[in-house]
């Protein structure tokens, strides 16, 4: 798929005017006029013995350039989730139990505007006001020169790039949790715990929250690998030393192995996203048992 992509990591070796045949050689001493599978074997023995390969331009190994990004972008991605969650389930849960109120309308309101506003504009913005007018917060980059290490500086350059990813995840994680709760508040067991004369905080956070979560619980482990892999265009923004804008500033330059690891990580984070998301729901949801098979029943 990489190969499909127009252009090729020799262009950017060649000056304007040189021949075609230049760039064949050029591809030929990088080892890219071999066949698309032979080049796949040839990068799939490296990676099992641990070499991911080395980059195009610069010959720098691509775990030099990629380990401490997968470190910046898990730092970025889970303080917004975390901020995410924090915010959106307790407040998908008080709506639920308020439908159509004031809370739940502003709620939906702040849904839509995080689903529909792009958030590269909403991070100029941020960076315009707060930053550049206001001079409260730092204008972009995870650390001030000179401050590396110091995690009240780290806070402060967190603040901004994680309003902007925050808003993309409480948008739907509010809109989930609601709609979860509704569902199971409507359930006849509710209702017979309610006959019952069970406060309303007992039959809520006892009775409907744990099967509630349960359609959340798969949402997050889809959503693990979105925050590994990293808001490439936030990332670019705010000029995050992440894996996102790694990948944007990697497939610029059609470096292939680049490319493909980060591809890599993104994809083991599927599967172990998937494999949490099992495990919580055996946690929450007592009916879900583990046989000794090792499969959910």
């Amino acid at each position: 798929m990489i190969h499909a992509a127009p252009g090729g990591p020799t262009q950017i070796f060649l000056a304007p005017g040189l021949s075609p045949e230049a760039g064949e050689i050029q591809a030929h001493n990088l080892g890219l006029d071999r066949p698309i599978p032979e080049q796949y074997i040839k990068w799939l023995g490296n990676f099992l013995q641990g070499d991911l390969g080395k980059t195009f331009k610069n010959n720098i190994p691509v775990g030099d350039l990629l380990w401490p990004t997968v470190g910046n972008t898990m730092v970025l991605m889970g303080a917004a989730w975390l901020v995410s969650l924090l915010i959106a389930i307790p407040w998908g849960i008080y709506n639920s139990t308020r439908e159509y109120g004031l809370s739940d309308q502003t709620a939906s309101f702040i849904s839509y505007l995080g689903f529909a506003m792009p958030t590269f504009w909403f991070g100029i913005i941020l960076q315009q006001f707060f930053a550049m007018k206001l001079d409260l917060l730092p204008l972009s980059d995870m650390w001030t020169m000179g401050e590396e290490g110091n995690l009240s500086d780290l806070f402060l350059h967190l603040v901004l790039p994680v309003t902007v990813l925050s808003i993309t995840f409480l948008a739907a994680y509010v809109k989930y949790s609601r709609a979860s709760m509704l569902e199971v508040l409507n359930q006849d067991y509710i209702r017979t715990a309610r006959a019952k004369g069970l406060k309303e905080r007992k039959v809520v956070f006892r009775h409907a929250l744990r099967n509630a979560l349960i359609p959340i619980i798969t949402i997050l482990g889809l959503d693990l690998p979105i925050l590994v892999g990293g808001a490439a265009l936030t990332e670019s923004v705010f000029n995050w030393p992440g894996m996102g804008r790694l990948f944007v500033e990697m497939a610029v330059s059609r470096e292939y192995s680049v490319l493909m690891s980060i591809t890599l990580v993104v994809s083991v984070m599927v599967v172990i996203g998937n494999l949490i998301a099992d495990i919580l729901y055996a946690i929450v949801d007592p009916r879900v048992q583990f046989g000794q098979g090792g499969s959910a029943s």
